[in-house]
């Protein structure tokens, strides 16, 4: 029963997708054993684990493998019910937060990811795009947070810290790598103000690779996906 019971979680260290779910997991106390996964030699578990996209992260629960970051997170939440509660109870908050959390994913991580593997006039777009899209973000982050995100607690961390943590809490590799300014402090305090909140909380510090591991990761990617480009 107690093996029943373990969590454990299939990831890769250098994936944004995964660390959301180690916060998680360790904001909630959940005792979880990691695995690290060679995406170039995936395991056996890996690909029975995840048979149709392969990919991490994978959280295994009762013998049971959950796939995809936000379900992973939601399944978290909706599991282990102490705090902090990362989706608010009330229906339309939570629907507010689905919306923000959506845009997070598939406008600036993917704009972003855009912003690093695009070369020439398709750089220079992508940039303007995400510039774009993140100052609408931050003026309705604005509205949303009057106060702004000056410190983020543990007991009260919620979705939307994890993911505009993860996804721009290795900012600074990004702009070294890309050769652009990413997060201006004159156009989008909010944001900055809060991945510097995200970055000084212990948890999420524990778990952040080095700088320079990172650039190199991204200037190999940057390579490869403008060498299949050219």
């Amino acid at each position: 029963m107690e093996e029943e019971q373990k969590v454990k979680l299939y990831g890769m260290w250098a994936s944004t997708y995964v660390k959301r779910v180690e916060v998680a997991l360790r904001a909630k106390g959940i005792a979880y054993e990691y695995i690290e996964e060679d995406l170039s030699n995936k395991s056996q578990a890996l690909l029975q684990y995840n048979p149709v996209h392969n990919k991490v992260p994978v959280l295994v629960h009762n013998g049971k493998p959950i796939t995809e970051s936000s379900i992973i997170l939601e399944y978290i939440d909706e599991t282990w019910k102490q705090a902090p509660r990362l989706l608010p109870d009330d229906p339309y908050q939570r629907a507010k937060v689905r919306f923000w959390a959506s845009f997070i994913q598939q406008q600036l991580f993917e704009g972003v990811s855009q912003v690093i593997t695009r070369g020439g006039e398709a750089h220079e777009k992508a940039i303007g795009e995400l510039l774009e899209k993140m100052n609408i973000f931050e003026e309705e982050m604005k509205k949303l947070l009057p106060n702004g995100v000056s410190v983020i607690e543990v007991q009260n961390l919620g979705l939307l810290d994890i993911l505009v943590g993860a996804v721009f809490s290795p900012y600074k590799a990004r702009e070294e790598v890309a050769g652009v300014q990413i997060l201006d402090p004159e156009k989008n305090p909010l944001i900055l103000s809060w991945v510097t909140a995200w970055n000084q909380l212990t948890t999420v510090h524990e778990l952040l690779p080095p700088h320079d591991k990172i650039v190199g990761l991204l200037q190999f990617v940057r390579k490869t996906a403008l060498g299949s480009s050219g």
